[in-house]
């Protein structure tokens, strides 16, 4: 038994769920008698859309079946080795569920180890072997394929990546090392680095063939087929693959140097991943692959045991698990069908609803408002977008008919209304205005109809108190931009009943949207969270603390924004209007910044100006700023704000704002772009010890995004 077998032997017993993928191994005679060729294709014996990974045994099975080429190989028996997988999915990497239960370094370390093991077999056969990327490829998929000799790709290719550094580990089964003595330094940065923390950026096909990953790419529909066409026609020397010479002076430093530029822009020290996958990448710039594999185990190893790749993985949970089973909502078999949809409003956010609406649901979407102007220019925008799909290649002309068809204005709401099932008003922010506008509504609309509202922070309870049946009415907050954002707050009012909250919920799903239920209570959870964040940073810079000293405050949390250029994205105004909606609620934690009042007062849009590129505090913000003497150190402010924080996410927790920590987390990653290597905020703060000191207690069990007891 060799030292790997026994290696992954010992590393199976600590991975009890893993779906183990199966190496097949077949033979065939390739076309223009190039010879016999063995084909290895990766199954998990699942349905072809369940992805293919490697744990232990997966590996353990890929190893027995290079024993099985090896020794034909040698005897010269076959002409060559392919790998491929299932139809649409080639491998999507490690078993992450059973990577988060690891508790040894030693254990990490022989994953890392086994992986490597197995797929460098690969590249040390006596025959060629060619990687056949017929599918979707992430991770140690892409891996495994770049220890082979020569790789095509599929045109179908859905999507390919190297996604360790997103999630809080480095590529470790080859890649740091192979990747960039491929293509070269600077691409290879681009799609381990760049690509990884712009919220797991894919690759198609096209692109994974231009970038130089595959030798060769062909039309999905009869990819292998014409792929060992390919492969006989470089076996017998009528195709010679040419690559480019790799840049391993300058360019490389240049390029492991715009790595960290960027990884600095991303996470600002935070999160050691990206930064540890680069120093693999420097070293790798003579390339001795040894040194590479070496330093991918111990870096792989380090991450495993350490919060970020464990809050990465709590991440992927969330949004890939929780998501799609929403905590608390109703039976979807009590949902009504939505045909058409009414929008109350034609401004920017109303307009973005309404195309959301009609992309996803394709159903009828009116919109009305006060006057005609207002209505045509809804209803224009709506077009407008529509033609710039069409320009894309998105949708096809008769979609884009289709689409402009179902879209309308008018300014009657008992015109446009009388047969909505599903309306929602996206109108100014005060409660007397929306009141006002549902009892319109209400007047007009059918009895069935769902009476939606997209405020950001008012009492969906109060909204709903004047109607005659409140029970319909649903909150339904949506994040800017609507198309981009995943996140939306389903919040139940005292009176909303199961049908109503089932057909949102309904409704979002059809959305693509991520939906989280939510109590009637003030801002909900993404605003209430971030104004007191915002609310801190303030108070801090009111009391005297210069600005760039709060922002910095910060930085460690590796937001993708500071909390003032944030401020400017959401505009100062409305950041005002709800901290003093959330100062009328609770007026001992949330206060208003007279700061940030005199700014929104002189029409500032935010507190910095770019002339220089960069951002610079305004003279004229800086000149409208009273400040205190209470100067406070970065360590000083950073612990105020997460205490400020902490004690929040207690407080919702205890009031049942939502069912779990879990629920907060979720929100903020797709509500607010939180980063994924804390997993959110909770479990940062129960890593930074900011929970036990605020709460006495952490917000997650131990193994909960950290390493088991």
């Amino acid at each position: 038994m060799s030292s790997t077998t026994e290696l992954l032997k010992g590393a199976a017993e600590l991975f009890p769920g893993e779906v183990v993928t199966q190496a097949h191994v077949r033979h065939l005679d390739l076309p223009s008698g190039a010879g016999r060729f063995a084909l290895i294709t990766l199954d998990n014996g699942l349905d072809h859309t369940k992805p293919t990974t490697f744990g232990p045994q997966s590996l353990a099975n890929l190893d027995a079946a290079i024993d099985q080429v090896e020794k034909e190989a040698s005897e010269g028996t076959i002409t060559g080795v392919g790998i491929t997988g299932k139809p649409f999915i080639f491998a999507v990497g490690a078993d992450l569920k059973g990577v988060e239960l690891l508790g040894r370094h030693e254990d990490a370390l022989a994953i890392g180890k086994g992986g490597h093991d197995v797929f460098r077999r690969l590249s040390g056969l006596a025959v060629p072997t060619f990687a056949y990327y017929n599918g979707a490829a992430m991770g140690g998929g892409v891996e495994v394929g770049l220890h082979c000799s020569y790789r095509t790709v599929s045109t179908a290719i859905p999507a390919f990546s190297l996604p360790e550094v997103f999630l809080g580990l480095v590529p470790g089964w080859g890649g740091c090392a192979l990747l960039p003595n491929l293509i070269g330094a600077d691409r290879a940065v681009s799609v381990i680095i760049e690509n990884s923390l712009n919220q797991n950026r894919q690759l198609k096909g096209k692109q994974v063939y231009e970038l130089g990953i595959a030798d060769a790419i062909f039309e999905g529909a009869d990819f292998l087929e014409q792929s060992l066409i390919w492969t006989a026609a470089v076996l017998k020397g009528e195709l010679a693959v040419e690559r480019p010479e790799i840049d391993r002076g300058e360019g490389w430093d240049a390029a492991v140097a715009r790595g960290r530029a960027i990884a600095d822009s991303k996470v600002h020290g935070a999160a050691p991943a990206a930064y540890r996958a680069l120093d693999i990448i420097a070293a790798a710039k003579d390339g001795d692959l040894s040194v590479g594999f070496d330093a991918e185990d111990q870096a792989l190893a380090d991450l495993i045991m350490g919060g970020e790749l464990r809050s990465g993985i709590y991440a992927f949970n969330l949004v890939q698990k929780r998501a799609k089973r929403p905590a608390g909502a109703p039976d979807k078999n009590l949902a009504r069908p939505v045909t058409k949809v009414g929008v109350v409003g034609a401004g920017l956010m109303a307009s973005q609803l309404a195309l959301l609406f009609l992309r996803r649901l394709e159903v009828p979407v009116v919109l009305t408002d006060i006057d005609q102007e207002r209505v045509d220019k809804g209803v224009g925008y709506v077009h407008a977008e529509i033609e710039k799909l069409l320009g894309k290649g998105r949708i096809n002309q008769d979609k884009a008919n289709r689409l402009k068809g179902l879209v309308s204005g008018v300014l009657d709401k008992a015109e446009g209304f009388a047969d909505a099932d599903f309306i929602i008003e996206a109108v100014f922010e005060e409660i007397g205005v929306k009141q006002q506008v549902f009892a319109e509504v209400e007047a007009v609309a059918p009895a069935h109809a769902i009476l939606a509202t997209n405020t950001s922070s008012l009492s969906v309870t109060e909204m709903a108190s004047k109607l005659k049946n409140p029970e319909r009415v649903v909150g339904f907050h949506f994040f800017n931009p609507v198309a981009i954002l995943p996140l939306l707050e389903i919040v139940r009012g005292e009176q909303t009943d199961d049908a109503s909250l089932a057909t949102a919920f309904g409704v979002a799903r059809k959305l693509k949207k991520t939906a989280v239920l939510v109590k009637d209570a003030p801002a909900f959870v993404v605003n209430r969270i971030l104004t007191r964040f915002m609310g801190e940073i303030q108070n801090v810079i009111d009391e005297g603390t210069p600005v760039e000293v709060a922002e910095k405050a910060v930085e460690p949390l590796g937001l993708p924004m500071s909390p003032l250029v944030l401020l400017e994205l959401v505009g100062p105004a409305i950041g005002l209007h709800v901290s003093e909606t959330l100062n009328r609620s609770f007026p001992e934690r949330f206060t208003v910044s007279q700061n940030l009042a005199a700014v929104v007062k002189a029409g500032k849009r935010g507190f910095y100006v770019y002339d220089s590129g960069a951002p610079v505090l305004d003279p004229e913000v800086a000149a409208l700023l009273k400040q205190g003497d209470t100067v406070l150190t970065e360590e000083q402010t950073r612990d105020r704000v997460l205490d400020a924080v902490a004690q929040e996410i207690g407080l919702m927790l205890e009031e049942g704002v939502v069912a779990e920590a879990q629920d907060i987390d979720l929100c903020l990653i797709t509500g607010a772009g939180w980063p994924f290597h804390l997993g959110g905020i909770t479990p940062y703060l129960d890593r930074e010890g900011v929970s036990q000191r605020v709460n006495g207690k952490p917000f997650l069990a131990q193994g909960v995004a950290s390493v088991p007891a």
